[in-house]
């Protein structure tokens, strides 16, 4: 059996209509389980709807911190057990956030594994979380260059969308304010391969002439929250940094580094930088549905008592056999980063690549997945 793991946090495992992409690869051989992590599809859902049960911030965050890789690896136990018996092991195919998972499994419970397959998902092993956004935003800014040198047009298309909602008071439909800061959040399009179509095919059409003149059309704003998830997958927002974070705070690493990276602010305008997979603590006020949410959040990017997430030695002597599919132009997981923890994992089989964006494995899954079972079994 192998056990699919996605990518988030904070999102359900797919919906498949068919048998095709790397499900179809995968069925030639295995048993294939689509597990809804914690909070997520199936499992209980986390929303601000469900946590309001739990009435005070302190409550729900300490709930909250019951749903990273680790509680995630505990339930994958439970359920492997169940289904399999205690002495049967399955495999593991981890993308993205899914990866991060995956790693935890190897290093927390090995005998679970028969073999693990990682795609875009090898995590940083130890450091805080700012050592990630050195990372990833000057890589995030590669892209945007690189999206406008393709879109040159772009440019004055964006920084018009700009200038009109810093001047304008534009409420999105589902509530909350459209500010410049939220506009540059649609940059998190920007890692996968049909990212820059997307963003492109959006802006082009941004502007209808209404009974004032020009102003953005509600099927823009319509698309634009739907091309977002920061409010729709809370678990994403409140937790992402506490991905990274072990025995240490985050303090809202993504905004106190990002004046360092000064091409992303809301007023660099020639161009206007798009941001990247950032959680910034002003969600918490400019989404309605994060809102009430904010003192938890809070909570949590001062909790400093996070436990570690993966044990060095563990890692260091690995007997799983494992493979990895890094890819050189990841925007959210970095390849140096990757790189470095492959070669801390024993016997476990990178494939570095400049094939594929982060979405590799739904793009090509079977040239993906089956390039990693290869790997394995070589």
């Amino acid at each position: 059996m192998l056990v699919f793991l996605q990518g988030g946090p904070g999102f359900g495992a797919p919906r498949p209509n068919d048998n095709s992409g790397w499900i179809g690869k995968a069925l030639e051989s295995y048993r294939v389980l689509l597990l809804d992590e914690r909070g997520t599809g199936r499992s209980s859902p986390l929303s601000f709807q469900t946590l309001a049960r739990l009435g005070s911030p302190g409550e729900q965050a300490a709930y909250l911190k019951h749903f990273r890789s680790d509680s995630i690896v505990s339930d994958c136990e439970c359920v492997r057990r169940e289904l399999l018996g205690e002495g049967t092991p399955w495999s593991v195919l981890g993308q993205s956030y899914g990866g991060f998972c995956a790693t935890h499994y190897l290093s927390t419970a090995p005998h679970g594994l028969r073999e693990a397959f990682i795609t875009g998902g090898l995590p940083q092993l130890a450091g805080p979380a700012e050592d990630i956004y050195r990372l990833t935003y000057p890589i995030c800014a590669r892209k945007n260059r690189e999206y406008y040198e393709r879109y040159p047009d772009d440019v004055e298309r964006i920084h018009r969308i700009a200038d009109h909602i810093a001047v304008n008071s534009i409420e999105l439909p589902s509530g909350g304010p459209l500010t410049v800061r939220k506009f540059q959040t649609l940059g998190l399009s920007l890692g996968f391969s049909d990212g820059f179509e997307a963003i492109h095919y959006l802006v082009e059409q941004a502007f209808v002439d209404g009974a004032r003149g020009p102003e953005l059309s509600y099927l823009f704003l319509r698309n634009f929250e739907n091309t977002i998830h920061f409010d729709t997958n809370p678990i994403f927002s409140i937790l992402h940094e506490a991905c990274y974070t072990q025995g240490a705070r985050s303090n809202w690493a993504a905004e106190r580094l990002r004046g360092d990276y000064p091409e992303f602010d809301p007023a660099a305008r020639e161009p206007l930088f798009l941001t990247g997979e950032m959680i910034y603590p002003w969600f918490f006020e400019e989404f309605p549905t994060l809102a009430p949410l904010r003192e938890a959040a809070e909570l949590l990017a001062q909790d400093e008592d996070w436990p570690r997430l993966y044990d060095m030695e563990v890692l260091a002597a690995n007997e799983v056999p494992a493979a990895a599919a890094v890819y050189s132009n990841d925007m959210y997981v970095p390849c140096e980063s990757s790189q470095q923890t492959a070669a801390a994992i024993k016997g476990l089989q990178p494939w570095v690549t400049d094939e594929f964006e982060h979405n590799g494995l739904r793009v090509a899954g079977p040239r993906v997945l089956g390039h990693l079972m290869e790997l394995v079994d070589a």
